[in-house]
């Protein structure tokens, strides 16, 4: 970013504020009448002419019969003000352009853009510093006791951390990558700009080759075991024999590349070996082996598991080879199978020679059970990973509704009750019978059917 000053010829000077955040266009038209292309400026039927440079003194000659003096200077280094005007109207190849109040402004706004886009590739780089590392910047061809003000990403440094016109950074970490600059006394001229990048040298990467696709071929990937914070690069080599082979790198994952067997069942080893290097370092580490070592299967897909109807004992399971295998016929693969239930820890297997399903016989009826296949070639390489698991419950009986004993005494005692017939006769109704003489008789009546039953019992 750069303050800018400019002078013109103007009825009216006005205060711009410009932030350059974005590069200039390689070409654009300026409502003055001037073409802007790779830092040069012309008229419309002008000669091109370089964008001035700090503290000289510029004519658009080109312009019909006038030269506009144009004088540029540093200010700044976050934006920049230009007290700026214009003429009512600015000559172009011998013609008046349409009167823009504001045409000079434009004009040298974006003269400054261009001169500002080429100043920063000019003077600032990378510098790649240690985790924990002193780190010190000169600034510049300025001299170590000059006047200057360092910054960084925009904010004023404390001069407890310089020495001389040096800048002195102790013990950095990764909080202090950024960009940093110096500016030149109270003129704030850039002199010096650069970008930290704090990051570590690269561990030891990690390899692996596998073939998941034989006789195809095989692929490699490889990762660090922990991040640099700066760009690091891979370079991979793969040599069978005495022959170097291309390991052509896959667009996704970027960390993976692939090579096709040019003779199969050979006998003859292969090196790969992995170099990572950045700024800050190197390392490498490389992994040597035959071509039947690296066989492995991706997992079998597809994989379902279901009851068997009228066996509470029984799930059978079936899959699929997995996808990426090229010719099951000709290389054909076995299979290891592993199940439990989801209330015990312990697994069962079987291992099947060929097929791609299994009648599970000794299930726990009503339990749930967790299933897992992996794939084999059958005569080299190493078992595939499991696949996805798959959960399924044995057939269980639907219940039936079953009467309970007292159920049944309550229901007989219902249905024999029912059949005994209402009394038809009342033998005393207190609401028929008045008076205290027909309480007696009542009672009296009671007694004499009592003591009947009595005698006859």
């Amino acid at each position: 970013m750069l303050k800018m000053s400019f002078l013109c010829s103007c009825q009216k000077p006005l205060e711009l504020r410009i932030k350059i955040s974005t590069p200039v266009p390689p070409c654009c038209m300026l409502q003055a009448g001037l073409f802007l292309e790779n830092g040069l400026i012309r008229g419309s039927q002008g000669s091109w002419h370089p964008v001035p440079d700090s503290g000289q003194q510029w004519k658009l000659t080109d312009l019909s019969g006038e030269g506009r003096p144009v004088t540029s200077t540093q200010k700044d280094p976050t934006d920049f003000d230009e007290k700026l005007g214009t003429s009512p109207g600015v000559w172009t190849g011998g013609e008046m352009a349409n009167p823009v109040p504001s045409a000079c402004c434009v004009v040298l706004a974006a003269v400054v853009v261009v001169y500002a886009q080429r100043h920063s590739q000019q003077d600032s780089h990378i510098q790649y510093e240690r985790v924990g590392a002193d780190v010190t910047m000169k600034c510049g061809s300025m001299d170590w006791d000059a006047a200057v003000t360092w910054t960084a990403n925009g904010t004023d440094i404390d001069d407890s951390h310089l020495n001389g016109s040096y800048l002195i950074l102790k013990n950095v970490d990764l909080t202090q990558s950024g960009q940093y600059s110096c500016y030149e006394g109270s003129s704030w001229h850039l002199k010096y700009q650069t970008y930290l990048r704090v990051g570590t040298p690269p561990k030891e990467p990690v390899l692996m080759c596998r073939s998941n696709n034989y006789p195809k071929g095989f692929y490699c990937s490889w990762h660090l075991p922990s991040p640099t914070y700066i760009p690091n690069s891979f370079n991979i080599s793969v040599i069978h024999g005495t022959r170097e082979m291309v390991c052509e790198k896959d667009i996704f994952p970027k960390n993976r590349c692939h090579i096709r067997y040019l003779q199969l069942f050979s006998t003859v080893k292969y090196k790969v070996t992995l170099t990572v290097t950045n700024a800050l370092g190197k390392n490498s580490t490389s992994l040597t082996f035959d071509e039947f070592a690296i066989v492995k299967p991706d997992p079998p897909e597809s994989v379902v598991a279901k009851p068997v109807p009228n066996n509470p004992r029984r799930l059978e399971v079936a899959w699929q080879n997995p996808s990426s295998w090229p010719d099951p016929e000709s290389f054909p693969l076995k299979f290891f199978l592993r199940y439990r239930p989801l209330i015990l820890d312990q697994w069962q297997h079987v291992e099947l020679s060929d097929g791609t399903s299994h009648t599970i016989t000794d299930a726990y009826a009503g339990k749930e059970y967790i299933i897992q296949v992996a794939a084999k070639d059958n005569d080299i390489g190493t078992w595939s990973d499991w696949s996805v698991a798959v959960h399924a419950t044995p057939w269980t009986e639907e219940p039936k509704h079953l009467t309970t004993e007292a159920q049944i005494t309550e229901t007989t005692s219902t249905s024999t009750s029912s059949f005994v017939p209402p009394p038809t006769t009342k033998i005393c109704d207190k609401g028929a019978v008045v008076g205290s003489g027909a309480v007696a008789v009542c009672w009296t009546a009671g007694l004499v059917l009592a003591a009947y039953g009595v005698l006859f019992i």
